[in-house]
């Protein structure tokens, strides 16, 4: 027997043929074969026939090396190989299969696929990761609504075709649903209250957001040089709409929103450069209008529960609903009734619908749109834009210091003046401290 038929035979097989040539010579009997192999005394007996007659190739399974009858015909593997090269070779075997399916009308088993792919050599097996800190699974919430977890994601989204821009997306905890998702300049306090505007609109108010603290990773961007007072802003607004925020300490804790941005890296990002998108506004429709959808209808689980908890905006939210989502601020009233914002100066109005007085601390309102208002106790302040910094005017001097100083006269404290009469009294001590 040659040593390529061990090279075929796998450890199970060598295992076998070890244990028929002690049964051949009446080492152990049927019976006790049967128990180490794990197998009936019938079909011992017929290992022992075949080991007798071919040796150990009786051992090697029959279909073993050959092709299934399930296979595909070559030239629709072909077919397939050909396509995936040309038109999604980075895409991986499952996504590659939804779109063969999709587009060219081959619809197979992405496990099909990966195997056609890994034979081709267009894909490579990746290594399993190493084990990572164990984290304990964080049941479900049980209806829609109840927690959303909320993050941004700074990625190439159009790849060569534009610059880094950050994906902002709320999935519900309950259901896996990307409930809102849009791509923004940055993730700062005005691109993030307009998500939620947008949000709120759709949805209504939900019961808590898992967010981010925002602090515990650097921006690289520029215009989000505001990020640092992102979490403060954010849980004032929610608090006013009656809004639970949970700051998560981790990424692990929010994973959810974690893993599906690692899922959008991959999928959103192939699907824009077929849709031929590169501009913000065409993505964002297309996520809203295309995307979510088939992605919820793919990816999302039933939740326990089939309560909606989310809660729609109140009339008065609803109205104030733009100075809740602003970013807010306080400044003191200076003694010449201005207030001064951003190196810009603002004079009150002696007519307003409240009593202002010197040293209030008033609220600052920055709308998205760039407007500028001044609230105090719950009302809005009348002013106007001054171009420069008002100058401080120096007290006035009394008339009689105006006269003397142009006649030239200076005035000497008289003899029996006080101040005199105090420096005569320390003279007079220090000279008898020294007898």
């Amino acid at each position: 027997m040659g040593n390529d038929i061990f090279l075929r035979m796998s450890n199970q097989d060598i295992n076998r043929h070890d244990i028929i040539k002690r049964l051949l010579r009446a080492e152990i009997n049927g019976t006790a074969a049967a128990a180490l192999l794990s197998l009936s005394v019938r079909q011992t007996k017929r290992l022992k026939a075949r080991v007798r007659k071919q040796g150990a190739r009786g051992l090697i399974h029959l279909n073993r090396g050959r092709l299934s009858h399930n296979r595909l015909p070559e030239r629709r593997r072909q077919r397939i190989v050909d396509l995936v090269s040309r038109c999604y070779l980075d895409f991986t075997p499952t996504l590659a299969a939804e779109k063969l399916a999709a587009n060219h009308g081959l619809d197979h088993d992405p496990k099909t696929i990966r195997t056609i792919m890994i034979e081709a050599k267009v894909w490579a097996v990746r290594s399993k990761r190493n084990k990572e800190q164990h984290r304990s699974w964080r049941q479900r919430r049980a209806a829609l609504g109840e927690l959303v977890q909320f993050d941004g994601s700074y990625e190439h989204w159009f790849e060569e075709r534009g610059g880094e821009l950050c994906l902002l997306a709320a999935i519900d905890d309950a259901t896996g649903k990307i409930m809102h998702a849009g791509l923004a300049e940055h993730e700062g306090v005005f691109p993030v209250f307009a998500f939620w505007e947008e949000y709120l609109g759709k949805h209504g108010k939900p019961m808590a957001i898992y967010l981010d603290k925002f602090s515990t990773y650097k921006m690289s961007q520029k215009a989000a040089v505001d990020n640092h007072d992102l979490l403060t802003q954010f849980q004032r607004a929610m608090s006013e709409l009656r809004i639970e925020t949970i700051p998560a300490h981790s990424p692990q804790a929010k994973g959810r929103v974690e893993r599906l941005f690692g899922t959008l890296q991959d999928r959103l990002i192939k699907e824009l450069r077929l849709a031929n998108i590169n501009d913000i506004e065409t993505a964002n429709k297309f996520l809203s209008e295309k995307f979510i959808p088939a992605f919820n209808a793919k990816f999302a689980v039933a939740p326990s529960s089939d309560n909606n908890l989310h809660r729609p905006l109140s009339i008065k939210e609803t109205k104030q609903l733009s100075a809740i989502l602003s970013r807010q601020s306080e400044r003191v009233v200076h003694n010449d009734y201005t207030v001064s914002f951003k190196n810009q100066w603002y004079q009150l109005l002696k007519d307003q619908p409240v009593t202002i007085c010197r040293k209030d601390t008033i609220t600052v309102e920055e709308r998205r749109d760039g407007a500028i208002l001044f609230r105090l106790r719950g009302k809005y302040l009348r002013c106007r834009h001054l171009p420069t910094r008002p100058t401080k005017v120096p007290p006035a001097k009394q008339p009689w210091v105006l006269a003397a100083t142009a006649a030239g006269i200076t005035r000497r404290p008289a003899a029996n003046h006080p101040w005199r009469l105090r420096m005569r009294a320390n003279i007079l001590q220090h000279q008898l401290a020294q007898v």
